[in-house]
């Protein structure tokens, strides 16, 4: 019995991972059977004939086109802001005893909770007042003001392990605070700034509801909106054409982390740094 019950054990977690698994699995496999299906439904069935028609109607049709361009500036802008300011943020934070320090980090911590649908209503309202609604530069700086508490929390906890002997180093040898940061932090810091960058990124190109509250105008709306014009009246849907635009939608976000690993790979390597 006791043999028996060591097994269960052993292979209770490993069926769970393994359903789980399957259950992530079908909808994967749904998108790609269905975007080279010409006749394809809600259902995984093997296709009567293989066809690209699917991809080539979403490439040509310049809606779609317009909307990749739009969703990758908005996520790029939004991405290099966050990078920019949340690192100038949290040098403050890493490097200096501040009298509020803590609770203003608690405050940063609150804020990364902050579902954004529970301050939509108020920002929609200081949109119109400040004339921003349907202003792709006004999403974008909404975005970024949404991304920045998390960017600063982990920007701030990746400088933390930057040893402070290394700038100090660099002052003695007469460089000022910004080329220290410049020069000594941030190529130290590139494997997080390569992870709140590619969340940021990977945040922003998946969002639908700001830009489907702050953009009317159908000709500026990013791609993660423009998906749903697959789905259409009375519940008719294009599921070969809505399967192959979901895979063309996951290409900038696995370019960019592929482009991005080998700088994640490298870690920290800081040991023995020391004052010279």
């Amino acid at each position: 019995m006791k043999r028996k019950s060591i097994k269960v054990e052993k292979v209770l977690p490993y069926s769970i991972l393994t359903v789980i698994g399957v259950l992530f699995l079908l909808p994967l496999l749904w998108v790609v059977v269905a975007s080279v299906d010409p006749n394809a439904n809600s259902s995984i069935k093997v296709p009567s004939a293989f066809t690209m028609d699917n991809f080539k109607s979403v490439i040509t049709d310049p809606v779609n086109i317009r909307a990749f361009i739009i969703g990758l500036l908005l996520s790029m802008g939004q991405g290099l802001l966050v990078v920019l300011v949340a690192g100038l943020a949290a040098y403050p934070l890493s490097r200096y005893q501040l009298r509020y320090k803590k609770p203003f980090m608690f405050t940063i911590l609150f804020m990364t909770s902050l579902p954004i649908t529970a301050v939509m209503v108020p920002v929609y309202q200081l949109f119109i007042y400040m004339k921003l609604q349907d202003s792709l530069w006004g999403t974008m700086f909404f975005l970024t003001a949404a991304g920045l508490p998390y960017a600063i929390w982990m920007l701030k906890n990746f400088m933390d392990a930057v040893p402070l002997e290394l700038e100090e180093s660099a002052w003695i040898d007469g460089a000022s605070v910004w080329q220290g940061l410049k020069r000594i932090v941030a190529p130290l810091m590139i494997p997080g700034i390569c992870t709140v960058g590619i969340f940021t990124f990977s945040g922003s190109w998946g969002n639908f509801f700001v830009p489907y509250i702050l953009i009317q105008t159908p000709e500026k709306l990013p791609a993660s909106v423009t998906i749903y014009q697959f789905f259409g009246n009375f519940g008719m849907v294009e599921y070969g054409k809505l399967a192959a635009f979901s895979i063309m939608y996951t290409f900038p976000a696995i370019v960019l982390y592929i482009f991005s690993q080998r700088f994640m790979s490298q870690g920290f390597s800081l040991g023995g740094a020391s004052k010279g």
